[in-house]
């Protein structure tokens, strides 16, 4: 009897998508509060939530790549998915920042779905990247949570995974204890103030290997430009701002 022959399979393996790697040195301009400003900035790191997907168009319009902030580290009171965390998770109170409480990062499985829909948003939105903050909560106690590096790590790990998964970069904010083993994982880094804290030297490494550093200082400690450029190392992004982060911005 004549036999049919087996219909070939194809197999498609999934494409890796393509992420943005910020090249350092790149102008940057963060704006948080008040009314989104033109800039003369190559990379505007600005709040997920807050940000419209318009907003984020006109941007690439002007050929700049646009970052979406949000807290991977803490619960603010103020956000849309805030009924999204258990109370298990929700710790003590960061100081100075009403509203806003540590988060337990330890429970990773908890979440991990939470911050990836809020990816997922900025990706529909059109972002190019994330700036997760708050993950240096193990070198912030009281958090209500016995909080170490090791759990900032794996939780970085994870959330690097998701954002990679969705072809949106990845920064490590501030946690320089973690630099070294962020490196592999993340595409750039945010700090906040370590001209002031005299802590720039610490990304060496990390601008060496082509790691973009999105560098800010602040007026309010009485830095000026000039002090914030010649404090950074070469191949920093320095920017001055107001600490409330609005359009304000001095840049080396």
């Amino acid at each position: 009897a004549a036999t049919t022959p087996t219909a070939a399979l194809t197999v498609t393996a999934k494409a890796t998508p393509k992420v943005w790697k910020p090249t350092p040195g790149q102008s940057w301009q963060l704006q948080y509060a008040g009314p989104l400003a033109p800039t003369t900035a190559s990379v505007v790191d600005l709040d997920g939530e807050d940000t419209t997907a318009a907003q984020v168009a006109a941007l690439h319009a002007q050929g700049k790549k646009v970052i979406c902030y949000f807290s991977a580290g803490s619960y603010e009171n103020w956000r849309a998915d805030r009924k999204k965390f258990p109370k298990k998770v929700i710790g003590r109170p960061l100081p100075g920042w009403p509203g806003e409480r540590w988060l337990d990062i330890r429970k990773v499985h908890t979440l991990l779905p939470i911050m990836s829909k809020r990816m997922d948003r900025c990706k529909a939105k059109g972002f190019d990247a994330v700036d997760p903050d708050n993950m240096d909560g193990y070198d912030n106690a009281p958090t209500g949570f016995p909080l170490k590096k090791k759990h900032a790590v794996a939780y970085l790990k994870a959330l690097s995974s998701a954002a990679h998964a969705r072809g949106l970069a990845i920064g490590l904010k501030n946690a320089l204890d973690l630099l070294a083993k962020a490196r592999p994982l993340v595409d750039f880094a945010v700090n906040e103030e370590c001209v002031q804290y005299q802590e720039c030297g610490r990304y060496r490494d990390f601008v060496r290997a082509g790691k973009a550093v999105f560098h800010v200082e602040y007026t309010d400690n009485g830095t000026t430009i000039a002090q914030a450029c010649a404090g950074s190392l070469g191949g920093f992004s320095t920017v001055l701002k107001h600490r409330d982060l609005d359009a304000w911005a001095v840049f080396c």
